[in-house]
């Protein structure tokens, strides 16, 4: 039986690297056609791709990496990921001067047509821009001074309008933007600010037709603070999420706290571990939204009995200024609550690799560790041959530890309004976050199949989290690379914590059967 599924487990690493590399030829393809910058993008994708292939590879020969060594694959790809989305910002930055020049020179010569036209036929012209601006104004709800008003910000320097569409209770702006997209947007709402103060607020954002344009809409329909029935909504579910805690703490120990209230105490150390870990993860998410000024709802934290928690919900209450300030947003909690969780797991797996008998040990089946990759591969490295044994003395951090890195994870998931869909918008765009958000509910529903918690947690995400973010004023400037690269991190990391092991590699490491040990 080993055998057999030692041999699935390496047709399957076949299959895997075959169509990489199918889909790294199909890339570069695709990439020669768009010149040097096509080829660095195609080159990014490769260095990403470049640790799973030497892993898998290597692991298909029979030759496995230890921790340290993947972690320091994964930081060099990283690197070099950074380096060359360097040099694609340098040479589309100098692209783009060269546009710039062309398209000065062609704007030179049309304004002077146009200021020679103007001299024989304005009365003509005059005429058709106001019956244009008439008929806007019948269709559109602001009023048709501030509507003439937002126009008059549009300039030659800025942003050329060419076309005005009614939308929501404000107006799009369809033309060509002639500058930077954080210069232009701060040069068009000083324009704005003079004119009509802060009634209204402009977004630049990627149209329909991929071309920039600008969107005028009123603050008063910009999100409102927190009502104080929702802070009180919250306040109950911080308490429940604090029961169903300790619920899980006594779960573990095998008794039900309702059942056993008297035996509530021994709860406490699982309980409030959790407890630290969900603190931890919101705090992060309101000391970064507080170092960008921006303003948060309350969290509304998600109580679960399986694992204590889904995590929180936690609304934001202002307009982004960019995607840059989401992405940190959004990153900042899931970083905040994995690093004290992975702690929680790394302190507990160190307890637990000390020779004698453990106070207040757990005793679980070996097996149980096979059920995430990232867990059981770091279990494998320090606890070394007792994994070998049907049952293991663990420290209750383990399981602190690797609960709190599945409710991480859990809303790491790419989709909608979670921390990992965000972050994904925010590097990538709302395009490619829909889609994502469908691929991810789609992957929910499948995986709801064999565990309850991803049917109960994709039921939540449809009907509470599968909208995008509201977009940020500065929708056109992206992330750097940086930033890409820790949301790559976090979406791989994420995967090594919600799949299992597969047989086949569990078999190798020794986890819960005897076999040789793992070779380093």
């Amino acid at each position: 039986m080993v055998a057999e599924n030692m041999v699935a487990g390496n047709a399957t690493t076949l299959l895997i690297s075959l169509v990489a590399l199918g889909a790294i030829a199909w890339g570069y393809v695709r990439g020669r056609a768009y010149g040097k910058l096509g080829i660095l993008a195609w080159l990014q994708s490769v260095l990403l791709m470049a640790p799973w292939l030497l892993f898998f590879a290597l692991f298909s020969f029979g030759i496995y990496l230890n921790f340290v060594a993947v972690l320091l694959l994964f930081v060099l790809a990283t690197a070099a990921y950074i380096y060359v989305g360097r040099q694609m910002r340098t040479l589309g930055q100098n692209e783009l001067i060269r546009q710039r020049l062309e398209r000065l020179l062609e704007n030179s010569a049309t304004e002077q047509a146009a200021q020679n036209e103007d001299k024989t036929g304005a009365p003509a012209q005059a005429s058709n821009t106001s019956s244009a601006q008439t008929a806007i104004a019948e269709l559109n709800p602001i009023p048709a001074e501030d509507l003439a008003a937002i126009q008059e910000i549009f300039g030659i320097d800025t942003f050329f309008s060419t076309e005005t569409i009614p939308y929501q209770e404000g107006a799009i702006f369809k033309g060509n933007l002639r500058g930077e997209p954080v210069e232009t947007l701060k040069r068009l709402e000083a324009r704005l600010e003079q004119r009509l103060g802060d009634r209204y607020r402009l977004y630049l954002i990627n149209g329909p037709e991929d071309r920039p344009v600008v969107i005028a809409l009123p603050t008063q329909n910009e999100p409102k603070p927190a009502s104080t029935g929702q802070w009180l909504l919250a306040a109950v579910l911080f308490i429940a999420t604090f029961v169903t805690c300790l619920e899980r703490g006594g779960l573990q120990s095998n008794f039900d706290i309702f059942a056993q209230p008297e035996r509530w105490t021994e709860t406490l150390p699982i309980g409030l571990s959790l407890m630290a870990i969900l603190v931890v993860h919101e705090a992060g998410h309101w000391l970064m939204a507080r170092r960008h000024d921006v303003r948060l709802g309350p969290s509304f934290l998600l109580p679960a009995w399986q694992l204590g928690s889904f995590g929180g919900l936690t609304r934001i209450e202002s307009v982004l200024p960019n995607r840059s300030v989401l992405f940190d947003i959004a990153f900042a909690g899931p970083a905040a609550g994995g690093v004290l969780s992975l702690l929680f797991l790394l302190l507990g797996l160190g307890l637990s690799s000390q020779p004698g008998p453990l106070a207040g040990s757990l005793a679980i089946p070996a097996e149980i560790l096979q059920g995430s990759m990232l867990v059981g591969t770091l279990a494998r490295t320090i606890l070394g041959d007792t994994l070998q044994a049907a049952t293991i003395q663990i420290h209750p951090f383990v399981v602190v530890g690797w609960l709190g890195l599945v409710i991480t994870a859990l809303n790491l998931v790419p989709a909608g309004q979670l921390d990992g869909g965000r972050m994904v918008q925010a590097v990538y765009g709302r395009k490619l976050a829909g889609r994502s958000t469908l691929i991810s509910l789609v992957g929910l529903a499948i995986f709801s199949l064999a565990n309850p918690v991803a049917l109960y947690w994709s039921v939540l995400v449809l009907f509470l989290q599968r909208q995008p973010e509201r977009p940020s004023q500065n929708e056109l400037t992206e992330p750097d690379d940086a930033r890409a690269a820790l949301c790559l991190l976090a979406l791989f990391l994420t995967l090594t914590v919600l799949l299992p092991l597969s047989p086949a590699l569990a078999g190798r490491l020794g986890i819960g059967l005897e076999t040789s040990p793992l070779l380093f």
